[in-house]
């Protein structure tokens, strides 16, 4: 019957009763043009809650609060011109929930001139209910997929991209449109693009499982051809009757570069206490060497033996000073921090490094803002930048230029997130940057290494960056290197700042000016495990006149000062075996004796024991120490009881 009906044409009341009793059951209703309801169905009554003597005489649209999807103009002018209109309307049930309905209206005459509309309504609220969760699980599903930052790519059975997520985009460097309908294989490199296909159908044909269902790392391939680390997790569904498999790649290469970071600070540490342990080693064998030198060259009169004597001597303090580096490189090497300006420090010694490097260099300083203030050993910091600045003049044999720029930075919590060493917070940054001929990636990472050099054999020991590296681990900063083959070095030292007005300096030691070595006549007790080096001690301080008690261990120093209580001072070394260290031994001795004087000395050259107040007003001395030193740290000492 609507069929029939689709053109305009002239029905009678009769025929329109007709038909609303043969359709009762309908969801069917007739109006005046002017929206008057003539017809009401029982199927009408069922949807919409209304009898059809309450609606029957009322405006349809109002008692069903009609919500068109167009103005209801167009609707009126479309059913004159055409005779019918169809679409989606929304109304209102008489307890006042919304229907959606899917509405037919066909326009026919009526015999008094006037016009009649013909709707059949169709419920389709569950249809809407059921498509508006689908859409809702579909922009659920896409936010998510937007958001995680894995990489989402799935692909049928052969190999097709068929859905490509934001995140795999950004990380593939490809647009949805230009991968998907393609071989996901075009995302690999080979030797896994050939293979690819051959894996897809091994699994198929077989059910082996090599990657579905399992995390496993490959290399990825972005649009540019260059390769990245990545972990891959496969999933496998069907989705009528098809197979398809999805795929989430997460970037490894940031979670690569940490990982290989930390290895290297852990291998830097490892040697750091290898060349700690070996330079303590050392210091000991050259104060044995350099004592009894001393020794023998007092009984030499002027002449060639003295001569040879005085040449293995300064061979000696070589020595000692190679062993200082490394001590610098294993963090135990003496610091003695003070409040300082690195703007003004930096800046006063640009001449000594102006004077050090070539005239074609071109030396600058760049100073920026205020707050430059840190805790640090000036000399030693100075030693650093020198270092430096002499491998950027190395690096420009022809010449160039080396610029130094101090600023206050701040490291935050993400950078700190890139570099497993380093703490967040206020630093002072100093940056020195060359033109010189730069370091390939290889020799970038191993620069800091002791003994590693690309320098010619007798050019350099190797320990400069080292050094740099141990100084600033120990002073609390952290050391970068950035450098370019052909595009210079910048090395960049970070220290941490401080606040509050610099306190004033103390007035330095004026020296005797006599060359004898003081002595005295009070009691010491020399406290060493080594033999050699306990020796030494003794024979140099029996010279000097004093009394002398040696022991090999703290237990047996402690029974030594029972039973001479007339004892002034302890020289001990800090690491012995033997289960008392020489800390500890001072702290029981300051127990028996609160009134002894506390020296100590050490081949680590750690002085932080005495700096932190363990034993108050211990002082430390460094092995190898000469007479001379050894006999102005006691007299010190003694003097000031």
């Amino acid at each position: 019957m609507p069929h029939r009906l689709v053109s305009p044409r002239t029905a009678s009341y009769q025929e329109l009763d007709a038909m609303v009793h043969v359709l009762d059951g309908a969801d069917i209703l007739i109006h005046r043009f002017d929206g008057t309801v003539t017809h009401w169905s029982i199927g009408c009554e069922n949807m919409y809650g209304w009898a059809r003597e309450e609606a029957v005489g009322e405006k349809v649209h109002d008692l069903l609060a009609t919500t068109f999807p167009e103005p209801a103009d167009n609707i009126r002018d479309q059913l004159k011109s055409r005779g019918f209109w169809q679409g989606e309307i929304v109304h209102r049930h008489k307890s006042g929930h919304d229907i959606h309905v899917a509405s037919r209206c066909v326009l026919v005459n009526l015999p008094d001139g006037d016009h009649a509309v013909i709707q059949t309504n169709s419920d389709v609220s569950a249809l809407r209910r059921a498509q508006d969760a689908v859409k809702s699980r579909e922009a659920h599903l896409s936010s998510i997929l937007d958001t995680v930052p894995d990489a989402m790519v799935v692909i049928d059975r052969k190999g097709i991209v068929l859905s490509f997520s934001k995140a795999a985009e950004k990380l593939f460097g490809l647009s949805s449109d230009q991968i998907c309908g393609r071989n996901v294989s075009n995302l690999m490199p080979n030797p896994y693009r050939d293979a690819h296909d051959g894996y897809i159908d091994h699994y198929i044909e077989t059910g082996e499982k090599r990657i579905i269902g399992y995390g496993r790392v490959v290399t990825g391939q972005r649009a540019d051809g260059s390769q990245f680390p990545m972990e891959l997790h496969v999933g496998e569904t069907t989705v009528n009757g098809e197979q398809i498999f999805t795929g989430f790649v997460r970037d490894l290469t940031s979670r690569f570069k940490i990982e290989e970071d930390l290895r290297q600070a852990q291998k830097m540490e490892a040697i750091g206490q290898l060349t700690g342990g070996i330079a303590h080693d050392f210091n000991n064998l050259l104060t044995v060497i350099s004592g009894n030198l001393e020794m023998i060259e007092d009984k030499l009169p002027p002449g060639t033996l003295r001569e040879i004597l005085n040449e293995a001597q300064s061979a000696a303090q070589d020595g000692a000073i190679l062993t200082g580096q490394l001590l610098a490189f294993g963090r135990r090497q003496p610091l003695n921090p003070k409040h300082a300006d690195l703007g003004q420090l930096v800046s006063g010694f640009s001449d000594l490094l102006r004077r050090t490097l070539s005239e074609d260099i071109k030396l600058s300083t760049v100073i920026e803002g205020a707050g430059l203030d840190v805790l640090v050993d000036s000399s030693q910091l100075q030693n650093a930048i020198l270092n430096i600045a002499l491998n950027a003049r190395d690096a420009m044999p022809k010449g160039g230029s080396l610029t130094t720029t101090i600023s206050r930075v701040h490291l935050d919590a993400d950078y700190a997130k890139m570099y497993p060493e380093v703490r967040s917070g206020n630093f002072v940054l100093i940056a020195m940057t060359d033109t010189g001929s730069g370091m390939s990636e290889e020799v970038r990472k191993r620069a800091i290494e002791p003994f590693f050099t690309t320098k010619e054999v007798g050019s350099g020991t190797g320990l400069g960056l080292s050094m740099v590296y141990g100084f600033v681990k120990q002073s609390g900063g952290h050391l970068q290197l950035y450098s370019e083959v052909e595009r210079g070095t910048t090395v960049r030292i970070y220290l941490p700042a401080i606040k509050g007005a610099k306190p004033q300096q103390p007035v330095s030691d004026q020296g005797s000016g006599e060359n004898r070595l003081p002595g005295g006549d009070e009691t010491v007790l020399v406290v060493e495990d080594d033999a050699r080096v306990r020796r030494v001690a003794v024979a140099r301080l029996a010279s000097m006149g004093y009394t002398v008690l040696e022991a090999e261990s703290g237990h047996r120093a402690l029974d030594l000062l029972r039973d001479n209580s007339e004892t002034a001072l302890l020289f001990t070394d800090i690491v012995m075996p033997g289960g008392m260290t020489g800390d500890e031994l001072a702290r029981e001795v300051r127990l028996l004796r609160p009134d002894i004087a506390v020296l100590f000395t050490s081949g680590y050259s750690e002085p932080g024991l005495a700096a932190k107040g363990i034993v108050p007003g211990a002082r430390w001395l460094r092995k190898p120490y000469t007479a001379k030193d050894l006999a102005l740290k006691i007299r010190e000492l003694l003097d000031a009881q």
